[in-house]
Formats: C-alpha cells, structure tokens, sequence
C-alpha cells in the first residue's frame, strides 16, 4: 500500500481503544496512509475483527492499557512485528457520569483511570521507541475538555487533565524529536454516543436516535454531529509529516460547537 503524501507512511502506530469508534477509523485511516497498525484494547474480539479485515500489516493484543505491564507487551509485540513504534494515539477513555456531591471515591478513580491514566501509562511505554523514531503521539480528549458537560465530574476532569498530560509531553519530549497533540470531538456517531442518544430519546420521548443527534446538535453551526471518519482524518493530519511544526496543539473537530457563544443562542432565529 502506497502511502498518501505527508501522511503517517512507513510508521507503525499503536493505537489504544482500537477496536471500535474512532480508534477502529483511525487504524482504517492510519492504514490506508500506509503505516501499519497495532490494535490494543480489553476486547479481543473487535480488535481481530478489524485486524482481519486490514491484513498482514495489522495486528491484534488484547490489554488493559492503562496496565503498565500490560502497554510494554503491547510495546514490544508491535517492535517485534512491525519495528519501534512511530504514532501514539491515545484514543482509549470511557464514561465518568456523576456530580462533585454525589460521585463515588470507586467512580471517580474509574474516570480518571479509563480516561486519564491509560494516556500517561500508554505513552510512558512508547516514549522509548518515539523518542528513537522521532515519532508522534496524538491523544483523543473532547471538548469535555475544554467547557464542563453537566453530571460529568470524573469524565469532564480527565479530559481538561488530557490536555495539561499532552501540554507536558508536548514540552518535555519536543527537544528530542516527539511531537504532542490532542484532537478534541464533539459529537460523534459512535457506539458509545449511540448510548447516549437512547438516554436522551427515552427521557424526551423522541421517535428515533436521528431525531436524537439532531436535538443535540440543534445549536452546533452545522447542525450535526461529526463522523468517526472525520475525527480519524484530523488524526491522520497531526500524526503526518504535513504537521511537522505541529505540538501542543489542541485540534476541535466537533462541527462548530465551541464557536458558539450559548447565551446567545436564545436569539438565534436560524
């Protein structure tokens, strides 16, 4: 496979949370642009799903990645296959529901631990190799990041924590070739937003998850959500050499809706 003109070409790229979502897009994008992919998460089934379905240039290794030994057999499982990784995407997280009265100490360390600590402990792994190969981490945060969502205090935390873990490496590791980005979705058409989008059609009464993603993108300037192919391409950009001037960046891929000013949208007549 040829790779695309500044593109991630010739690399090999662990990718956390790979099985499904946008991690699955990502590998599908990152491949495609010709580098091989090494698929980790704690669902082995997804995971040779979509390894099958790459080909040789692929590979599978169920883990708990934020398990320290568990990312240095993910490590050296891609260096044996493929050679020392060259792209990070720290693309795994998971949900962190609750308020600061109410969220459990079990539920909180959870959070932090599925969104936050799988980050620092799949890059710690890495960092060797990318150090070696000048390489590339991109870390998947939201826009959870950037604006507080209500009832979310674990997930909204790790996520603004995401940014300031990236920021870090950003400035630690760029004197010695690694360069640091996060891209930060807002909605996406993904099994786990899927999830949501029942919630909110049970507690509104909607007909359909469409009708569903259209009220909650009903004041984003382009009125819908994003696709797991859209965020992918945003990754594939930070993690090509067509950003090689590119770290500590934070990258919105959520269809406008950080543009928006809320207070205002009681007015909007569009």
């Amino acid at each position: 496979m040829s790779a695309a003109a500044g593109g991630a070409g010739g690399r090999a790229a662990i990718i956390t949370g790979g099985g499904t979502g946008i991690g699955a897009a990502t590998a599908r994008r990152l491949a495609r642009d010709g580098a091989a992919v090494v698929l980790a998460g704690r669902r082995y089934q997804p995971l040779a799903a979509l390894a099958g379905e790459l080909g040789d240039r692929a590979l599978a290794v169920a883990a708990d990645v934020g398990s320290a030994p568990d990312m240095v057999r993910v490590v050296a499982a891609a260096r044996e296959r493929f050679g020392p990784a060259g792209i990070l995407v720290a693309n795994a997280g998971g949900p962190g529901a609750g308020t600061a009265a109410d969220v459990t100490d079990a539920a909180w360390a959870d959070s932090l631990q599925v969104n936050l600590s799988t980050c620092l402990v799949s890059a710690r792994a890495c960092l060797p190799d990318l150090i070696a190969t000048r390489g590339v981490i991109v870390v998947v945060s939201s826009i959870a990041g950037l604006a507080a969502s209500p009832e979310s205090v674990g997930y909204v935390t790790a996520k603004h924590g995401l940014i300031g873990l990236a920021r870090s490496m950003a400035r630690d590791f760029g004197p010695r070739g690694v360069r640091v980005n996060v891209v930060c979705p807002g909605w996406v058409r993904t099994p786990m937003a899927d999830q949501e989008m029942d919630q909110l059609m049970r507690l509104r009464g909607l007909a359909s998850r469409d009708a569903a993603y259209e009220l909650a993108t009903s004041q984003v300037p382009l009125r819908r959500p994003a696709s797991a192919d859209e965020v992918a391409a945003a990754i594939a950009f930070l993690a090509g050499q067509d950003a090689s001037a590119v770290t500590g960046a934070v990258l919105t891929v959520d269809c406008g809706a950080t543009a928006v000013d809320l207070p205002t949208t009681a007015y909007d007549l569009a």
